[in-house]
């Protein structure tokens, strides 16, 4: 290879490194600042395309500017009624101020991370710490959100980062205490369920009792109406008894007898009488009306 090959090579080679460290591009994700020597020139480069810079002298640094997701490490706080949660929160931010950002965050994204962290932090202890347990579980929460997120975003505004949104993912009770809710409320539970056993039991008694009472006052009032019956049927028999025995008597007497016979040797079963003949209880074996029978 000729010298003046070499040399070509060599300027080609040069040329080409001179465009590498003189342009540069701009993503639409992205915004570029320039720095010679350390320090910042000019804005930052935030539409899209082709830039060129002084080679050699100054450099670039890529800040993302899309919406970026931020979760903390879950913690531990303790609510304004003194009762212990466990919070899982994130938030979402993006970086406003290029220029600002880089000045006061050298480290850059990774840095801001652990800011936000130590912030968000700070903030939802301090908005929560004076509430009870149950705003942070309830509706009232989305307003406590609201004050951290605008607490975060005073703070953050100032390294060029606006804080869009600040939530809680989770809000749990710790392990122990959830045991203890949790053996609480199945306490409570029982004791409703031993109450509400009493109550039907005495419900059941009670309604046991008014039907049995009512039984009771039926039978009586039945038995009430069968004694009325048979009375006016024993009256309505005597009655008939009376008017037979007044229209003939010496027929009431002999039908009389005969039920007496009836009784005596039908229910005896075979049972021997020891009687005196001349005994009243055979009178009408001896003639008619009772009168001795002609011999």
């Amino acid at each position: 290879m000729s010298n003046r090959s070499i040399v070509l090579l060599v300027v080609a080679a040069v040329v080409v490194f001179l465009l590498t460290q003189t342009l540069y591009s701009v993503d639409p994700t992205k915004q570029v600042l320039v720095r010679q020597f350390g320090a910042i020139v000019g804005d930052p480069k935030t539409e899209p395309g082709l830039y060129a810079k002084i080679p050699l002298v100054q450099d670039i640094q890529r800040i993302d500017r899309r919406l970026l997701d931020y979760e903390a490490e879950e913690f531990e706080i303790i609510a304004g009624d003194q009762k212990r949660l466990v919070v899982d929160a994130y938030a979402r931010f993006r970086v406003v101020n290029a220029k600002l950002f880089a000045q006061t965050v050298p480290g850059g994204e990774p840095s801001l991370r652990g800011l936000l962290d130590s912030l968000i932090n700070s903030e939802i202890r301090s908005v929560l710490s004076s509430v009870p347990l149950h705003a942070v579980l309830t509706d009232q929460r989305a307003v406590l959100m609201e004050d951290i997120t605008r607490r975060v975003n005073a703070k953050t505004r100032d390294i060029g980062v606006e804080v869009i949104d600040v939530r809680i993912k989770r809000a749990d009770l710790p392990q122990a205490n959830s045991q203890s809710v949790f053996n609480r409320m199945k306490t409570d539970r029982e004791r409703e369920a031993g109450q509400l056993r009493a109550e039907g039991d005495e419900e059941n008694q009670r309604i046991k009792a008014t039907a049995d009472r009512e039984v009771a006052i039926i039978r009586a009032d039945a038995g009430l109406i069968a004694q009325t019956t048979m009375g006016a049927a024993d009256g309505e028999a005597a009655k008939i008894y009376a008017d037979a025995f007044s229209r003939d008597r010496d027929f009431y007497a002999f039908y009389r007898r005969l039920e007496g016979y009836r009784k005596a040797f039908g229910a005896g079963g075979g049972a021997t009488m020891v009687l005196s003949p001349d005994s009243d209880f055979f009178r009408f074996f001896e003639g008619q009306n009772g009168a001795p029978a002609k011999r």
